[in-house]
């Protein structure tokens, strides 16, 4: 009786220590530059700044106000943001590099895990990256099962619009069969999507190419910026006015996502 009542001790013991750490839902965003957040990096006002991917600016949405329109996606007070994104990774360096192992030994139920993959896998000059689509459809279903094993949500997100190709004063797809094959693996495994990839053209070309190309993108005159003394042409990489842009587009699309019971 005395090791029956100690062994309920230690599970009562163990059940409060879970709930003081439920006070939080993280979500973890996994992905490429254009969602990395690049004040991590040692000396970000001198070496980096401008540049922002769009995960940079998401934990402003995180306040307690908005969270009240996620309350079907997070069960908890307040979300930590959690920022594994990394520039010039794929679906299959993301996971090869051990960053996902790390992502899947800290997820939690009830955690969320945004999955923003594209640019990089489609690079097929560069081998050390690229992916084919079918390799890239197979990453995505680890990602997915994976995460669910850990009693976490996956959502999916398309590739965020670079600034080109433009026609007729309207932004088109730069990405291939990417943004497709990921739509396919959405409604194979059952999973909410994200198609930034069409809200990101969609908004960029309400904006306008001009103001976009100036505000939004990394085109820099040179003696702005330490990091950029000779300035910059750079058309798939955000300053911060773009990254909240993008950031806000995913928050609405959330708040969408959560209209339904996704659990």
């Amino acid at each position: 009786m005395r090791l029956i009542l100690l062994y309920l001790i230690v599970l009562l013991i163990a059940g409060c220590t879970n709930v003081e750490k439920r006070k939080h839902t993280t979500i973890f965003l996994i992905g490429d530059s254009t969602v990395a957040d690049y004040t991590l990096e040692e000396d970000y006002m001198k070496r980096r700044h401008p540049v922002a991917g769009w995960g940079q600016e998401f934990p402003q949405f995180m306040v307690p106000d908005s969270l009240k329109k996620l309350r079907n996606l997070v069960a908890t007070p307040n979300v930590v943001v959690d920022n594994r994104a990394k520039g010039g990774r794929s679906t299959r360096t993301f996971f090869q590099e051990g960053r996902w192992r790390s992502v899947f030994e800290a997820l939690q139920p009830g955690d969320l895990v945004l999955i923003q993959f594209g640019h990089n896998d489609q690079s097929e000059e560069k081998t050390e990256r690229y992916v084919p689509v079918d390799g890239y459809k197979e990453f995505l279903r680890l990602y997915v099962s994976q995460t669910r094993e850990k009693g976490a949500m996956p959502i999916l997100l398309t590739p965020v619009a670079r600034n080109y190709p433009w026609r007729d004063n309207h932004l088109e797809n730069v990405h291939g069969d990417y943004p497709n094959a990921m739509k396919e693996i959405a409604a194979e495994m059952s999973v909410p999507l994200i198609d930034l990839n069409h809200l990101s053209m969609k908004h960029f070309s309400k904006v306008g190419r001009d103001y976009v190309t100036v505000k939004y993108f990394m085109n820099l005159d040179a003696g702005i910026y330490p990091a950029y003394p000779n300035g910059q042409r750079d058309n798939t990489h955000f300053q911060p006015e773009g990254a909240k842009a993008v950031a806000q587009l995913v928050f609405n699309a959330l708040q969408s996502i959560a209209k339904f019971d996704c659990n």
